[in-house]
């Protein structure tokens, strides 16, 4: 039994982010029944499917002809969910449109994960990750080793967003279903998906603060990557590691005088308020990793190695959380695999290894899922799909904030607690303004006990708790679960962390940077014999926050249905090592082969690049022998190798035609789309712009709409707050007399912006 058992979900495929989706669903409990073409799915020849494929059964169908349609259609007629990458023009083909579903299926909840989403003119447009990066802009957004050139970016940003945002939707539709006994669409795409980290760079205001105009330029990264005696690196963050032993020693080795003349050789290129930036660098070069790991971690500082893609099945702490599992496969044998990325109660599980082949039928008969024959109690449109959902985010920096605020776009009440100093990551503007639209702000000192009646009334109120406070410290502040639930036996808790709540890590601070080492994405996205590179999308922290925002959605779909409060837990790593599954680990430790970017990052194929040309660059998705000869044909060159040089003369547009006519995957790389962004028509059309007013930088353009819902609306239209912008005011709605909120404001205990004790963004 799982959370989500007697849930039913049809897996059209087609893509690796609708495979993950389902795989999230069917291992939370879901019967998911893959549907694969004649021969099988082209997806079944890379070594990912092994993890992709799990926990599902499968089945042939020819979607070409009126027998399979008519096969798929009574399958869909018995279930609750169907996921898919098929294009518009597809499903209307295929009568599996929105409207066509609706008369037949009016309970059958449908997610499609597009290039771009459902209504825009790019809808039907390839599902492929680099295509819609380089047009969305992403592609440029990232410096390499190149310099200002746009890079092939390594990781499948937009699949690994785009599955979570699917599984989000999907919950969302599903808690939905049960009020009103109708399904419908929870649609999303990969550029809406690419667009959730990117909500921290792109934004624009009428009258910005410094640091948000500013925002974090690609020539300013300064990542603290430090290259070790043995030719390891490893990524440190703060505090900076100057006092500890192992440091001084290499300091007093150096001497007083290498240290200065190291300093000031590297002067401005460090971390901010790190006064040691060289001699820290020079340092690190007369130790091995191991010595350097093991007196970073003895002394609290979070480091990790960056290793290569593939390494962290192996991590102890990765395996004590089952983020990585042993799956028995009928056709590798014993094998390694990225496992479970969240912890939820009745536990996931691994259902299976992928099937070897498509099998036979689902049994689906009778129809048997909670919620479809229910009487409507509330109307189908005109509301968001949390609508009246209550949730108390306590969470700091971007990791704990992105879940609530997610919630909050799909129309959650969200209240933010904050620390009368603010939360840490407020103070550079722009990070934060990207996870904290949607929310009310109420800004106490948790730790006075002056202000446990209000943290107490505010628990009460809420359904949901989210936070991704260290548990040492929750349980001193009374935020642990179980002091949580002692208030409020209903709520459900989320806890984000770092490395996951079992294991000798449990308790570890770390950061974005720190999984995006461990977990081989430094190395991989560097391009083959470059120097680890750490990207600024800060994707593990996107992904584990989008993980939680699943995982308390799933709890809360379980409370609907029996009743019972439970705890989810979602961590960096958990996330960081399912992003792994493209690799699996063999039981002689060997692991299977992931395509390697090339040193100039540009390339991981023959036909999968992208192409400096006289006037802009291009991304091509070559995948097959065919495409990638027809690719060389329009080049003029017999060799893929040839293909950089041969195109560097020609235009953009000649050479996209050149490929459209001949059926090849292609797009231009938009540069420079910050703002941009904002001012295309197409966009804004599409929902994909947000537009409010923030209280100090006055009208306030983000990313907008995540999903398409249909029928129902997502909620934009409420900007970041500043701090203690809503103290006085939700303290009253949750029941806070007068006395005491005068008490807590007068004593310092508590900050409002609207007229209690001045707030540092007042």
């Amino acid at each position: 039994m799982g959370v989500l058992d007697g849930v039913r979900v049809v897996d059209l495929g087609g893509s690796v982010a609708c495979l993950s989706a389902t795989l999230f669903l069917a291992e939370a409990g879901a019967d998911v029944v893959m549907v694969e073409p004649p021969g099988g799915s082209p997806l079944r020849a890379r070594p990912g499917f092994r993890t992709w494929g799990r926990s599902k059964s499968s089945i042939e169908l020819d979607m070409s002809s009126p027998t399979g349609l008519d096969e798929l259609d009574a399958m869909l007629a018995a279930a609750d969910v169907v996921v898919h990458s098929l294009r518009p023009s597809e499903t209307t083909l295929l009568g599996l449109d929105d409207a066509s579903l609706s008369v037949r299926h009016p309970h059958l909840v449908v997610s499609s994960i597009l290039g771009w989403p459902v209504g825009h003119p790019d809808a039907d447009a390839p599902v492929d990750d680099q295509l819609t990066l380089a047009r969305l802009g992403v592609l440029d957004e990232q410096l390499g080793a190149r310099g200002e050139s746009p890079i092939y970016v390594r990781f499948p940003l937009g699949t690994w967003t785009a599955a979570w945002l699917s599984v989000i939707g999907v919950t969302s539709r599903l808690l939905v279903r049960e009020e009103t006994g109708i399904g419908g669409p929870a649609h999303t795409s990969l550029a809406q998906g690419a667009l959730v980290p990117m909500m921290m760079h792109w934004s624009r205001a009428e009258s910005p603060s410094d640091l948000l105009a500013i925002g974090m330029p690609k020539d300013n990264m300064r990542a603290s990557l430090f290259e070790c005696g043995d030719g390891r690196w490893i990524h440190v963050m703060p505090p900076e590691p100057a006092q500890t032993p192992l440091m001084q020693e290499v300091f007093a080795e150096l001497g007083p005088a290498k240290v200065a003349v190291e300093n000031e050789r590297l002067h401005g290129q460090g971390l901010p308020g790190w006064t040691n930036w060289g001699a820290i660098t020079e340092a690190f070069r007369h130790r091995s990793s191991d010595e350097w790991l093991a007196d970073l971690w003895a002394h609290d500082i979070p480091a990790q190695p960056a290793v290569g893609l593939g390494a962290i099945l192996s991590d102890e702490q990765a395996v004590a959380n089952r983020y990585v599992v042993d799956v028995d496969d009928p056709e590798v044998g014993r094998v390694s695999l990225a496992g479970l990325p969240l912890t939820l109660d009745p536990p996931a599980m691994v259902r299976g290894p992928a099937p070897s082949a498509p099998g036979g039928a689902p049994d689906w008969s009778p129809p048997g899922s909670a919620g479809r024959d229910r009487p409507a109690v509330r109307p189908a449109g005109g509301s968001s799909p949390l609508s009246g959902l209550k949730v108390l985010d306590f969470g700091n920096f971007l990791a704990g904030p992105l879940g609530p605020m997610l919630l909050a776009d799909l129309g959650a009440t969200v209240v933010k607690v904050e620390a009368t100093t603010g939360d840490p990551m407020r103070w550079a503007d722009w990070p934060f303004a990207g996870c904290q639209r949607g929310k009310r702000a109420v800004a106490l000192d948790l730790k006075s006990p002056a202000s446990r009646p209000a943290v107490e009334a505010l628990i009460r109120w809420a359904d949901v708790v989210h936070h991704n406070l260290r548990l040492p410290a929750a349980r001193r502040l009374g935020l642990d679960p179980a002091s949580i639930r002692a208030v409020n036996p209903e709520a459900i808790v989320c806890h984000v962390s770092s490395y996951g709540p079992a294991g000798p890590r449990a308790d570890w601070p770390g950061y974005d940077q720190m999984f995006q080492a461990s977990c081989g994405w430094e190395v991989a996205g560097a391009g083959e014999g470059n120097p680890p590179m750490w990207h600024r999308f800060g994707f593990m922290d996107h992904l584990c926050a989008m993980s939680s925002a699943a995982g308390t959605l799933m709890a809360l779909l379980q409370r609907v249905r029996t009743g019972r409060a439970t705890d989810v837990a979602a961590s960096l790593l958990g996330a960081g090592t399912m992003t792994n599954s493209e690799t699996y680990l063999l039981a002689d430790g060997t692991l299977a082969p992931a395509p390697i970017l090339d040193a100039a990052q540009t390339a991981v194929g023959p036909g999968e690049r992208i192409v400096r040309l006289v006037d802009g660059w291009i991304a091509i998705a070559a995948t097959t022998t065919d495409q990638v000869a027809a690719f060389c044909e329009v080049a003029g060159v017999g060799n893929p190798d040839q293909l950089a040089d041969a195109l560097v003369t020609r235009t953009t547009s000649d050479v996209l035609d050149a490929l459209a006519a001949v059926e090849v995957p292609a797009a231009a790389v938009r540069r420079g789309q910050r703002g941009p962004f904002f001012d295309d028509p197409d966009h804004v059309a599409a929902g994909l712009v947000a537009t409010y007013t923030h209280r100090l930088w006055g009208r306030f353009e983000q990313p907008g709409a995540l999903w398409n819902f249909g029928d129902l609306d997502v909620r934009l239209d409420r900007a970041p707050p500043v701090l203690g912008e809503h103290t006085i005011e939700v303290l009253h709605e949750v029941g806070v007399d007068d006395a005491l909120i005068e008490e807590l404001l007068t004593t310092g205990a508590a900050v409002d912006a609207n007229g209690g004790t001045d707030g540092p963004n007042d």
